[in-house]
C-alpha cells in the first residue's frame, strides 16, 4: 500500500463521513478537501522541488481507487485535481514558481476542453469564454483551460491550434448555481467563465504538444513519470475513481446482504442467483482494476527502459481504459439490480455509489466509438486521421 493511502485509511471514516453534506452543497466540504489537502493525495504527481511526491502511476490510480471506494465525489476530485501537478511539472518554471513558490499545496483545476477563445497579442493571449465541469474547482486557486487559438476576429485561426492556458483565480468567474446534477454533484463541478483575461505565454501550452509528447521533451523532463502519454494520465485519474466508486459499492452491498431476508422469508445468503452476482461483478470489478494498471505500468516500464510508447499502443490503451470503467459499472447495475427496494433510500449510500458511477461514465474519456474505431483501425495498418487521433 501507498504512503498516501495508507494515511487515507485512518481517515476513511471521516471521509466516509462527509459524503452526505458535499453531496447536499454540490461542491466537496471543506472538512473533505482538507483530508485529501493532508493525506497528500493531490501530490502524487508532483516534482519533489515543490514537494510533490512523484508517485509510480500505479500508486496513483490506487489511491484514487481507495478514496473513491469511501466517497465517489472525493476520488472524483482526487483523480482529477491529482493529475493537473503532473502537467505543471513541465509548464514553463515561472508558471511552476507563480504557483508553488509560497504553498506546495495550492490546487489547480481545469477543464482541458476547448471552450475558450485566445486572441494572440503582445507578450500573450487575451482569453474570453466559459468552460462546464471544473471539478473540485471551489478549493482551487488556479486552473488550466482549454483554448483555440483566436483570429483577432472572435473567430478561430486557420489551421486551428489549441492551447492548455494557466490563470489564477482573479482572473475567472465561478458561477456558483452551474452544478445541479443527478450523480457527483459533491464534486462541485461548476462553470467558470474568463472575460478578457491577459494570458503572459509564460502560462500557456501547446495543447497538441502535451498531447503526443513534444512538450515533456522540449521542457527537459527525463523521468518516466512525466513522459507517460498524456491519453493514459488525464483518464488514468478519471477512470480510477469510477472503478473506485463501483468497488465501494460492491462492499456497500456485500455488508448489506449479509443479515438479509427476502420476503420469501429465504436468507440471501442461501439465495444461489444473488450469490452468484455477487461473484461475477466482484470478477469484473477487479478485472477492470487490474486491466487499466497494467496498461500504466506497461508504460511506465517501457519508458523507464529508455523506449517509446507507439500511437497503436495509446490507441489501445485507451481502449483498455474505456472498456474498464464500462465492464465495473456494468458490474455494479448488476448487483444493484439485486441489492432490494432498501438500496434506493437517499439513507443509504449504494444509490449515491451507483449515481456517481452513472455520471463519472458520462465523462467525455469514456467514449469508446471514435477511440474503439482507431485502435482498431491502427491494428489493420490504417493511420487514423483528424479527429479519429483525438484523445489518443
Amino acid at each position: 500500500m501507498g504512503q498516501v493511502l495508507d494515511r487515507i485509511e485512518v481517515v476513511a471514516e471521516e471521509i466516509r463521513g462527509q459524503a452526505v453534506e458535499s453531496e447536499t452543497a454540490c461542491r466537496l466540504t471543506d472538512t473533505a478537501a482538507r483530508l485529501l489537502r493532508d493525506s497528500g493525495a493531490i501530490r502524487l504527481l508532483q516534482p519533489k522541488l515543490y514537494g510533490g511526491i512523484e508517485a509510480h502511476p500505479r500508486e496513483f490510480a490506487e489511491t484514487v481507487m481507495g478514496i473513491a471506494a469511501l466517497d465517489g465525489a472525493s476520488g472524483w476530485v482526487a483523480g482529477v485535481v491529482g493529475v493537473h501537478p503532473w502537467e505543471l511539472a513541465f509548464a514553463d518554471p515561472r508558471v511552476q514558481q507563480e504557483i508553488w513558490s509560497e504553498n506546495y499545496d495550492t490546487w489547480i483545476a481545469s477543464p482541458y476542453a476547448p471552450m475558450g477563445i485566445a486572441t494572440p497579442v503582445d507578450g500573450g493571449y487575451v482569453l474570453t469564454g466559459r468552460w462546464s465541469f471544473s471539478s473540485g474547482t471551489d478549493h482551487c486557486q488556479w486552473a488550466f483551460l482549454g483554448a483555440m487559438v483566436g483570429d483577432g476576429e472572435g473567430g478561430v485561426a486557420m489551421p486551428p491550434s489549441s492551447l492548455h492556458v494557466i490563470l489564477p483565480r482573479v482572473d475567472y468567474q465561478i458561477v456558483g448555481d452551474s452544478w445541479d446534477v443527478i450523480g457527483l454533484r459533491g464534486t462541485g463541478s461548476k462553470d467558470l467563465i474568463v472575460d478578457g483575461a491577459f494570458i503572459p505565454s509564460h502560462r500557456t501550452l501547446d495543447a497538441w504538444k502535451v498531447m503526443d509528447g513534444r512538450a515533456q521533451k522540449e521542457a527537459g523532463r527525463s523521468e518516466p513519470l512525466y513522459n507517460m502519454p498524456y491519453s493514459c494520465m488525464f483518464p488514468l485519474g478519471i477512470t480510477s475513481a469510477v472503478i473506485g466508486i463501483a468497488e465501494g459499492a460492491l462492499a456497500c452491498h456485500i455488508a448489506a446482504q449479509k443479515d438479509r431476508v427476502a420476503i420469501t422469508g429465504q436468507k440471501i445468503k442461501e439465495d444461489p442467483y444473488v450469490l452468484s452476482a455477487i461473484g461475477e461483478s466482484a470478477a469484473e470489478i477487479n478485472a477492470s482494476r487490474v486491466s487499466l494498471i497494467e496498461t500504466a505500468e506497461r508504460f511506465y516500464d517501457k519508458l523507464d527502459a529508455g523506449k517509446e510508447i507507439t500511437f497503436e499502443e495509446r490507441a489501445i490503451g485507451r481502449r483498455t481504459q474505456i472498456a474498464a470503467a464500462w465492464r465495473a459499472v456494468r458490474a455494479l447495475d448488476e448487483i444493484f439490480t439485486r441489492a432490494g427496494g432498501g438500496a434506493l433510500r437517499y439513507s443509504t449510500p449504494m444509490q449515491r455509489f451507483w449515481r456517481d458511477a452513472h455520471a463519472g461514465l458520462a465523462h467525455a474519456v469514456h467514449v469508446p466509438g471514435p477511440t474503439n474505431h482507431a485502435s482498431a483501425l491502427t491494428q489493420l495498418g490504417v493511420e487514423p486521421q483528424g479527429m479519429m487521433r483525438a484523445m489518443i
